[in-house]
């Protein structure tokens, strides 16, 4: 069977559409510019690693459990059960930062608005953080006192004998591997 030839005739969203640019052409329930589809290009190859779920026994590890429930954490030690990978893609791909300097601390998926800023955090912790204009969380506090985090106890109390955290390439210490932490850990 023969394919079927495509009408002469044009219509005027087809005449109306050639003077767009395909730039402008973007599917905006999925993507919040034209630029996002590109990036969620550039990550789709992205794999995801199920968090661990860790259930203890009420007697085991006690103070680690009460700090948990003291600090309202009990939604980051029940992850969920399941995820579709390609919503968290258009997560990444729509925070993901098309102009030099900008950031936007939201994203767009499936046509709604999800921020990702110190508030939205805290509220989805369950406890919200309400600072005063100007003030500081406790660990910008710290970070930013001028003897900061002490680095060197950090690692000697959570890495097993000759281990460290891992190290940028202009040298600064960014995490501690998994495997260089002490089983405890």
């Amino acid at each position: 069977m023969a394919p079927k030839k495509l009408s002469a005739k044009r219509s005027r969203r087809d005449t109306a559409a050639e003077g767009t640019s395909a730039a402008t052409e973007f599917d905006s329930h999925h993507f919040r510019s034209a630029e996002h589809p590109q990036c969620f290009e550039a990550i789709k190859g992205w794999s995801f690693h199920r968090e661990r779920r860790v259930q203890l026994r009420d007697d085991e590890y006690t103070d680690f459990q009460e700090e948990i429930a003291h600090r309202h954490w009990m939604s980051l030690v029940t992850p969920m059960a399941k995820f579709d990978p390609d919503i968290v893609l258009e997560f990444y791909a729509n925070a993901w930062p098309t102009e030099e300097g900008v950031r936007d601390m939201r994203s767009w998926v499936r046509g709604q608005w999800v921020p990702f800023d110190a508030n939205a955090l805290s509220q989805f912790l369950g406890d919200p953080l309400v600072l005063e204009e100007g003030q500081e969380c406790e660990f910008s506090q710290r970070r930013n006192r001028a003897e900061g985090f002490d680095e060197e106890a950090i690692a000697q109390l959570l890495c097993t004998p000759g281990q460290d955290f891992a190290w940028t390439i202009f040298g600064r210490r960014v995490l501690i591997m998994r495997t260089s932490m002490t089983t405890l850990t």
